[in-house]
This record gives C-alpha cells, sequence and structure tokens, in this order.
C-alpha cells in the first residue's frame, strides 16, 4: 500500500518537472523569438519621378505611394489650422523667456520664489494683522459657532455621499468663511469698496540677471478694493533688507520646471482696464481643487508667493513705468490658499522693481504655514476592531486659524 502511494507520488512530480520544463521552453522561445524588421525605407532619387497610383485612384500593389501637396481651401478653417513654424511667426525672439503660469510646479518650492522674486522671508504674519486678529471688536457675533457651522455645511450637509470631494467641500467652504468675513460691512463701511474678481488674466514680466521671466494666465479668486493696503514694513526695515544675502540652490538651476519658449511678448497687465473702479488688489485665494494639478504645501506656498508678487508687479508698472528702482509707496498684496483643510497665509510687499542683480534692496514676504482649520470632518465615523477612531462629525476646531483669515480680510478697513 505504501509502496504504491510513493510510486503515484514520484509519477506525479516527473509530470510536473516535465509540465514546468515545457513551459519554461515555451516562455524562452517566445521572449527569443526576434522583433519584427522595420519596414524598410523607400530610396529617393532626385530627377527620377516616382511610378504610382495616383492616376488610377485606388490602391495598386507595387507602385508608390502618391505625394499629393497640401490642398489650400482659400479660406481660414479654425478646425484645420495648422501654425506655421516658430522661427517664422512675428513674435519670434532668439532669447527664451521663462513662463510661471496656474500648472507650474517649481522643484525647489518657495527657495525658488524667493529668488525669482529678490525677496526676503520672514516667518509668521506681520505684528498689524496679529493684532487685528486679536482685537474683539474685529470680531463676529458668535463666531466659533458660526464658522463651525460654515465647517459643518461644506463637509457634512452639502452632500449626500458617504464623503464629499475635496472639489466640491473645498470652494463651498471657502465662500462660506467669505461670507461670513462680508458680515462685518455693517461695523466697518470700509468693506463696501471692495469685489471679488474671479477668472481674470494676468501677465508680469521682468528680467532677473540675463533671463527673461513673466507671469501670466489665471490665479484664483481676487478680491480687489478701491484703497491700497498699507505698508507692513517701515523705511527703516527696508533698507536693512539690502544686507541679506539671497540663498541660491547651486547646481541646480533657478529656471528648473519653468516653460521656456521663444514666442512670447513682453506684457504687464493686471487684468482689468485703467478705469477699473477698483485697481488695487488686496487679497488673492487659491483653491487646491478643480482642473489645476494639486501641488505639495511647499510648492503651493511658493505659488502663492509668484502670483502675489506678479499682481503687485504688473500694478507697480502701471503706476511708476518700467524705469524705477526702489518704490517711495510699496505695494502689498496679500494671498490665502486653502485644500477644504489646512490654510497657508502669505503676505508680499514689493519695495523695488530693480530685479536684474541680487544686491540692493529686497523685496518681503511673510508666510504663515500650515494651519489647520480643524482636525477631522465625517459624514460616518471610522471604526477599526469595534473601536471608534474618529467620532462623526466635526472635531478638533482651530479657533486661531480663522482669526488669521478675517484679519487678512479686515486688514486695511479695520
Amino acid at each position: 500500500m505504501y509502496k504504491s502511494t510513493e510510486s503515484a507520488c514520484k509519477a506525479a512530480c516527473v509530470s510536473v518537472r516535465v509540465f514546468c520544463h515545457r513551459s519554461l521552453c515555451l516562455s524562452a522561445a517566445l521572449c527569443a523569438r526576434p522583433p519584427r524588421p522595420k519596414p524598410r525605407e523607400v530610396p529617393h532619387i532626385s530627377g527620377l519621378p516616382r511610378i504610382s497610383y495616383a492616376e488610377r485612384m485606388h490602391y495598386v500593389p507595387g507602385l508608390a505611394k502618391p505625394e499629393l501637396q497640401q490642398w489650400e481651401r482659400g479660406w481660414k478653417d479654425p478646425n484645420h489650422n495648422t501654425s506655421p513654424p516658430p522661427e517664422h511667426m512675428e513674435l519670434y525672439r532668439d532669447k527664451p523667456c521663462y513662463i510661471y503660469n496656474q500648472r507650474t510646479n517649481p522643484l525647489e518650492g518657495v527657495r525658488q520664489a524667493l529668488w525669482l522674486t529678490k525677496a526676503k522671508l520672514v516667518s509668521g504674519l506681520p505684528d498689524q494683522i496679529l493684532s487685528l486678529a486679536e482685537d474683539p471688536a474685529n470680531q463676529i457675533k458668535d463666531q466659533d459657532e458660526r464658522v463651525q457651522n460654515a465647517i459643518r455645511h461644506a463637509r457634512l450637509w452639502d452632500t449626500t455621499e458617504s464623503q464629499p470631494s475635496r472639489e466640491r467641500f473645498c470652494p463651498s467652504l471657502l465662500y462660506n468663511l467669505l461670507h461670513l468675513c462680508g458680515g462685518l460691512q455693517v461695523t466697518h463701511p470700509a468693506l463696501s469698496r471692495r469685489i471679488l474678481a474671479y477668472k481674470y488674466i494676468l501677465a508680469a514680466s521682468w528680467s532677473r540677471g540675463e533671463d527673461l521671466f513673466q507671469i501670466r494666465g489665471q490665479n484664483g479668486l481676487l478680491l480687489n478694493s478701491m484703497t491700497p493696503l498699507p505698508a507692513m514694513a517701515g523705511p527703516e526695515e527696508i533698507q536693512s533688507t539690502a544686507e541679506h544675502v539671497l540663498e541660491t540652490f547651486y547646481p541646480i538651476s533657478p529656471t528648473i520646471d519653468l516653460q521656456s519658449t521663444n514666442v512670447y511678448q513682453l506684457k504687464n497687465s493686471t487684468g482689468f482696464r485703467d478705469d477699473y473702479p477698483y485697481p488695487h488688489a488686496h487679497t488673492l485665494y487659491v483653491m487646491e481643487a478643480g482642473n489645476t494639478p494639486r501641488l505639495l504645501p511647499e510648492q503651493l506656498r511658493a505659488k502663492m508667493i509668484m502670483f502675489s508678487f506678479g499682481n503687485a508687479l504688473a500694478r507697480a508698472r502701471a503706476l511708476y513705468g518700467n524705469e524705477c528702482g526702489v518704490l517711495e509707496k510699496p505695494i502689498v498684496v496679500q494671498s490665502v490658499a486653502t485644500n477644504g483643510h489646512l490654510f497657508q497665509f502669505v503676505v508680499f510687499q514689493l519695495n523695488t522693481m530693480s530685479l536684474e542683480e541680487d544686491i540692493g534692496v529686497k523685496n518681503l514676504a511673510w508666510v504663515d504655514a500650515d494651519q489647520p482649520l480643524y482636525d477631522f470632518a465625517r459624514v460616518q465615523p471610522l471604526i477599526k476592531k469595534k473601536v471608534v477612531q474618529i467620532p462623526a462629525g466635526l472635531s478638533g476646531y482651530q479657533p486661531e486659524t480663522f482669526k488669521k483669515f478675517l484679519a487678512l480680510y479686515l486688514n486695511g478697513a479695520a
């Protein structure tokens, strides 16, 4: 009995080995199959026309494919428009220009943005804004409760799904917070001298060393004002920035990840007409949701610095022209970015338009990074091993983050 079982096992093992050996041989044969040869290029003899099937009006084996000339319609068809080579375009330049747009993802993040804008980094928000946040006269009635209801509306109430998408709750939360801030117009009448603009196109050009740079395109929701923002740094602090040494990241080029093009126009435009009643950019709101690619927090803060600088530079070009050094009245532009959970705050002050060299007065950029508005907001609780890890509803509300958001909104009106 035992001998027959042993012999059956040996036979089964032999059959498995033969099958595996055949499978390996088959796979090896398939892998060893030579690649298909590329089609042979037909030689072209100058002065000797080929015999093609053009006259027969159909394909004929053995005859060459006819070389047909491009048919000209005689009118411009936008659906079949072929652009000329870049060298033949009217705006072609020999010197390339590096473009920073909404989809740019700079490798070095904030350090690269500081070098491009010739700016000095200051951690935290300015003292003037922090004092606005702590003043009880600038707070909303039942502020914490109303802000939490705004979060619940965006994350919990405005959905029928188990968890709403970021493309839905991020804009909803931002608009809810702006609506709460706008309710202070009764006590702060200067808030009525502002307006929100969306899908405006910005363009700002400058030189940095031997390279040309340009910021252009749409960049977010912009709060415009009839009056400019006050300067955050005084004359003494501005002059002290001349001793600051810009950080370099050699051997990485400062133009890395920027689009290089030879077809461009050196244009400076705020995106609005000259007679626009709200010419001053106040705060730029960037939402990390929608068609734009999702950026890391470091790259998102770099985007905020670059577009705040672009709005300030375009306004300075309109006021003082292209030939201007240190500004008598610095231009301040704020920026707020959020993904529906974390908030990033940037205040940029343009002190000088002399951006070619690294020496001299620098611009200033205050950055307050990664400020959570809450910890969790879940429609359903997170349960693991019959233990509730994260309860349903809103938890971990951070009131200090909204105070900073409100202080930036009230800056210049309180």
